[in-house]
């Protein structure tokens, strides 16, 4: 950033085909930049033009990017590089000889690089690492002991392996890949060199840098005169799923994840139960289309387990009730459950464990204020160590709770958040919550842009669940336009794939489908199975749904209770889009028994509130009902929306929240002056003139 001077190329040029990874170590610069075109040659020319003392001090500053004078002096007299060398340089200006060297320009310091040998590359990287203080600077001590070593360094494979640890107590989680990679290269012992690639390779997976970890279990695989030993091979197994599992939600991680699992169990009970937890969360998201390792097969194999300890881990605690969920119901799991959701949502866990678990068990619980928690916990570290692979699952599940909140912006601001590290990384989402938010917004064209997508990579590549989804959302845009029907039939679909979530989820549209087509006794029977999940959890939003549900199917009095009911339940939960749907309900019903002045007043306030959420055909049903009961009232045919973009309304949400820009700049990878010609926009968008009014004008748009 200082080299380029603001200069939008150079930005764009000097990253061009390295990984984060090279980025975040080091590694990949300075010789990784290709020198094409006229500029690069105009600069290897004026190079050719110096004396060799020079240019052997234009290489020492180039090789160490600190642009500290004082540690070049030094390194250059440990050379014998003579004082003034680097006066000739001056009437060419390439490099600036200040406080700190600077070139004229990024490429200048490729140029200088790459035209040295090799020979003299590693003589002024060692140079610089004998004159670099090993208590104050460790790190690029043993980075420069690393390009300075011409073959396996067992001092400096160390040096690399401790600065990986520091940097990811740090929050570099790309550079302790770099590093790590590094290290397991310069590794004279084989033993050593697996275990540091082993641990590369959980870096890079964190990272998101899922090829360069594949690349790495391959050499581990293959680089070895023996076998592996079974630990190892458990551990190559487990990343492999993993990255199955992020990568492209194929149907072979659940399979490869148990595979991993049963290798640890007579091993380490830990990572055992570990590995089953990740082949059941697998599981749950390619659904039926696995190749094996379903649901229910990794429940019965982790049923088995023996206990870890008398105090079992939250994870522990997790894999226990979500075993017994599945085995012996609800009912059996939810006790379970309810202490892992405490734990987590407490704290209660590693780094470790909160990133990869958390929120499953509060969806479970329908416990949307504890799963928030989670979640926003989980983001939180992801987003200090920069570990990549979870986060973008992470968001979706923060934009699902805005959703059932009713907070459509801060929804959408999330899912684009997490399409654009997706994009960068290759991770791939099952496409849930954006489903959800289409159907809720009515949003024909895109919801079935989204279905068709995920009908199809499910069809080709696994990831069932993303089909259930798709049912459960399709049932909601029905019911939503009164077609029930239709509703009907893609609820009974989504009810029938046995999501652990997903699946329960649709039971409310099932229900109220069903009664709407005359069908009661299939409505009864999803109002059966709903209320197995519901009265163990005992929360407002699963009580509340289970009310509203309840409702549909009851007569005279016990309706109008079950009714009032839900709409407390779900409005001490804040579910703004779930109340709002009881209270169109619950004015269909009054209008039905001839009550006309209440269902007025019920029709009324869900229109208003439907409205003014984004539920474009729930709100229009309600309209059609309050003309039913003799009242006018005028279609909203042009609702007046604030067209901020994804990105302008995540900016504004961050600045609403207390962010300065350089703390939102560093969330966004944007600079402080980006978010503020961002902020002006939007502030033009608005109609406001400061921070100060951000929070009412947004809640105005939402």
């Amino acid at each position: 950033m200082a080299e380029a001077r603001g200069n939008p190329l150079a930005l764009l040029e000097l990253p061009r085909g390295l990984s984060p990874a090279q980025l975040a170590g080091g590694f990949g610069l300075p010789g990784a930049v290709r020198l094409a075109g006229r500029i690069g040659d105009s600069f290897t020319r004026q190079l050719d033009a110096l004396a060799d003392q020079t240019r052997l001090l234009l290489l020492l500053t180039a090789a160490d990017p600190s642009g500290d004078q004082a540690l070049v002096g030094r390194a250059a007299a440990r050379l014998g590089i003579r004082a003034g060398a680097g006066t000739p340089t001056v009437p060419v200006r390439l490099v600036e000889f200040g406080t700190h060297v600077r070139f004229r320009h990024p490429l200048v310091r490729s140029a200088v690089y790459r035209s040295a040998s090799h020979e003299n590359r590693r003589a002024v990287h060692a140079a610089l690492a004998e004159v670099t203080d090993p208590i104050a600077d460790p790190d690029r001590r043993a980075w420069h002991q690393a390009q300075a070593a011409a073959g396996p360094d067992e001092e400096v494979a160390v040096a690399l392996e401790q600065s990986a640890g520091r940097a990811q107590r740090r929050g570099g989680v790309a550079a302790a890949a770099a590093l790590l990679e590094r290290s397991a290269a310069l590794s004279a012992d084989p033993a050593q060199r697996t275990g540091r690639a082993l641990a590369a390779a959980e870096a890079s997976v964190q990272a998101g840098a899922f090829g360069t970890a594949l690349d790495l279990l391959a050499t581990v695989e293959a680089n070895r005169s023996e076998p592996l030993d079974e630990l190892t091979s458990a551990q190559v197994d487990l990343l492999r799923g993993r990255i199955a599992l992020a990568s492209d939600l194929g149907r072979d991680a659940p399979s490869l994840l148990l595979k991993a699992a049963n290798r640890f169990l007579p091993l380490n009970l830990g990572l055992a139960r570990e590995a089953y937890l990740a082949a059941w969360s697998a599981a749950s998201l390619t659904g039926p289309l696995a190749s094996g390792g379903d649901v229910r097969e990794v429940s019965r194999a982790a049923s088995d387990l023996p206990a870890l300890s008398d105090l079992p881990r939250p994870v522990d605690l997790l894999l226990d009730g979500l075993t017994r969920l599945v085995i012996d119901g609800p009912a059996a799991a939810v006790p379970t459950l309810r202490r892992a959701v405490h734990a987590l949502a407490a704290g209660e866990v590693s780094k470790d464990e909160g990133l990869r678990w958390g929120w499953i068990a509060a969806t479970v619980l329908w416990d949307d204020d504890a799963g928030r928690a989670i979640i926003s916990r989980q983001v939180q570290l992801a987003r200090e160590i920069g570990a990549l692979e979870r986060m973008p699952a992470d968001l979706v599940a923060l934009a699902m709770s805005d959703a059932w909140r009713g907070d459509f912006a801060a929804a959408a601001s999330l899912i684009a958040e997490a399409d654009a590290i997706a994009d960068a990384t290759g991770i791939r989402l099952v496409p849930g919550a954006h489903m959800f938010l289409a159907s809720l917004r009515d949003n024909q064209d895109e919801l079935a842009s989204l279905i068709a997508v995920a009908d199809a990579k499910a069809a080709a590549e696994g990831g069932g669940g993303a089909a259930t989804y798709a049912q459960w959302a399709t049932a909601i845009s029905h019911n939503g336009r009164g077609r029930y029907a239709e509703a009907f039939e893609a609820a009974r679909r989504a009810c029938e794939h046995g999501h652990p979530y997903a699946s329960k989820w649709a039971l409310p549209e099932l229900i109220e489908a069903a009664v709407h087509t005359g069908d009661t006794q299939v409505a009864a029977g999803a109002l059966k199975r709903l209320a197995e999940t519901t009265q163990p959890c005992g929360t407002d939003f699963a009580l509340g749904i289970e009310a509203r549900c309840r409702a549909l199917l009851s007569q005279d009095v016990d309706a109008d209770e079950l009714y009032r009911e839900a709409i407390g339940r779900l409005g001490r939960a804040g579910l703004r889009p779930e109340l709002a749907r009881a209270r169109l309900l619950y004015g269909e019903w009054l209008r039905r028994q001839g009550r006309r002045v209440d269902a007025r007043e019920q029709l009324r306030t869900a229109h208003d509130m439907l409205a003014a959420i984004g539920m474009t055909a729930f709100a229009e049903r309600a309209r059609h009902e309050l003309t039913a009961t003799g009242e006018t009232v005028r279609k909203r045919s042009a609702e007046i929306v604030t067209t901020l973009t994804a990105q302008e309304a995540l900016i504004a949400r961050l600045a609403r929240d207390g962010r300065t820009n350089p703390e939102i700049g560093i969330q966004l990878f944007l600079s402080a002056r980006t978010v503020e010609w961002h902020l002006r926009k939007i502030f033009t968008k608005l109609g406001i003139s400061s921070r100060r009014d951000l929070r009412v004008a947004l809640a105005q748009v939402a």
